[in-house]
């Protein structure tokens, strides 16, 4: 249900977008996904936490330009980017942790990652997990359970892989609560990359939601404002989708961009934080 509940509300968001200067109506909108006026109004305002109406007021999708100039988060360059620091998400607490170079090498051995899918407000996701935490998390709509676990084992190929969602849920259920936590305990992230990687994403875990950043923002809060390119590889190679907020990076034009993931999921999920966490979000009582 949460994956259909997903692609309607992908399919109004675009929607909306694509006629934003006709203002089409509730009805229209309604329509164009196959729903009822009042179940689409339902479902739209449960998991955007606003209304169609307000949406088309405050957030557009094609005002990618705007968003970089009103929401650009400008990071703290005199941060110690390291392996201890932390960002956050809604209410979560992220720590990031790296693999040591020798343990790098090893590529995973003595390692047993569960995993397991589960719905989230984006899509079903592959969650993978082992003893020292989340080890990747994919969005499954552009690639299929079996592609994304052969991402995972060429990550991880000497470690012992095991299906168990039963493992998994506890995970997912707090990546994607269903209330927001009142005292938020540190998610734990473990990642395999060159130290070079892991800065970058270290960098990416301090973009609040709601905000963007650019590759250049990027590769300046790291102390290599030349190696933009190379940032942008970093961010394209992020493992564990939405935790570590790659998406949350846009080109300096104002352009989206890629996504690992695709980019209409980028697009729809960069909607959903800013108008909860930006300044057109209104209070509801309905919650993902």
């Amino acid at each position: 249900m949460a994956t259909s509940d997903y692609a309607r509300i992908e399919q109004a968001i675009h929607y909306l977008d694509a006629h934003a200067r006709e203002q089409p109506s509730l009805e229209d909108a309604a329509a164009h996904v196959g729903l009822s006026p009042f179940h689409f109004q339902r479902l739209f305002t449960r998991w955007a936490g606003i209304s169609p109406k307000r949406f088309l007021q405050v957030h557009t999708l094609s005002s990618a330009r705007r968003l970089l100039a009103e929401r650009r988060s400008v990071l703290d360059t005199s941060y110690a980017v390291g392996l201890s620091g932390g960002g956050r998400l809604h209410e979560l607490f992220v720590t990031l942790t790296a693999m040591t170079p020798g343990e790098f090498k090893l590529g995973g051995a003595g390692l047993t990652i569960s995993h397991g899918v589960h719905p989230s407000p984006f899509g079903d996701v592959l969650v993978a997990v082992c003893e020292r935490g989340i080890c990747g998390l994919h969005f499954l709509a552009t690639e299929s359970t079996r592609d994304a676990l052969e991402s995972l084992r060429a990550e991880w190929p000497r470690a012992t892989f095991v299906e168990s969602a039963k493992a998994t849920a506890p995970w997912a259920a707090r990546i994607f609560p269903d209330a927001r936590p009142e005292r938020p305990e540190p998610l734990s992230v473990l990642v395999k990359g060159t130290p070079f990687q892991v800065q970058v994403w270290q960098a990416l875990l301090r973009i609040a939601p709601g905000e963007v950043a650019t590759y250049e923002d990027i590769a300046k809060a790291i102390g290599k404002p030349k190696a933009v390119r190379a940032v942008g590889s970093a961010v394209g190679d992020n493992p564990v989708a939405l935790l570590i907020p790659c998406h949350r990076v846009l080109r300096k034009t104002g352009v989206f961009g890629d996504y690992r993931w695709g980019p209409e999921r980028k697009k729809v999920m960069l909607a959903w934080e800013s108008l909860r966490h930006g300044a057109g979000a209104e209070p509801v009582e309905a919650r993902m």
